[in-house]
């Protein structure tokens, strides 16, 4: 490769646009889970901690699935919810959720199922196309 193809080849790289950045979880706040359910969405609830090693296994698994099925992002409402600030709010315990790295999937107030610290990306697709048929049903 020449230098002028190399200069080329970079400012074409510049002038492409980018390919759409992946819906990413938004980041629970009271309120947030009652409004969805209120709604009726479905809602993939990951209780998560930033130094938990078994969290970002699961969240490198759910990115992962997200990048394959963009059905995922358009029809379930994600939301991450830090461990440390609400994993003795009443919203956990309304749920009974028993520790960081729980995946839950619920369509309005209706739990359709859950994981605790199960990295196994069979498992957690399962669980996610779950949500998926909830949300298209």
């Amino acid at each position: 490769m020449n230098r002028r193809t190399l200069i080329l080849s970079g400012a074409a790289t510049l002038v492409m646009p980018a390919a759409p950045a992946l819906a990413s979880a938004v980041n629970y706040a009271p309120g947030l889970l009652k409004k969805h359910q209120e709604a009726g969405d479905t809602v993939f609830i990951d209780f998560t901690a930033s130094w938990c090693g078994t969290c970002r296994a699961q969240g490198r698994v759910l990115e992962n699935l997200k990048a394959e099925n963009p059905a995922y992002d358009q029809n379930i409402v994600f939301i991450d919810v830090d461990w440390d600030t609400y994993g003795n709010s009443v919203m956990a315990d309304r749920l009974k959720i028993p520790r960081r790295s729980t995946l839950v999937a619920m369509k309005g107030k209706k739990e359709i199922g859950r994981i605790v610290a199960d990295t196994s990306k069979r498992n957690i697709k399962t669980l996610v196309d779950a949500a998926l048929d909830a949300a298209t049903a």
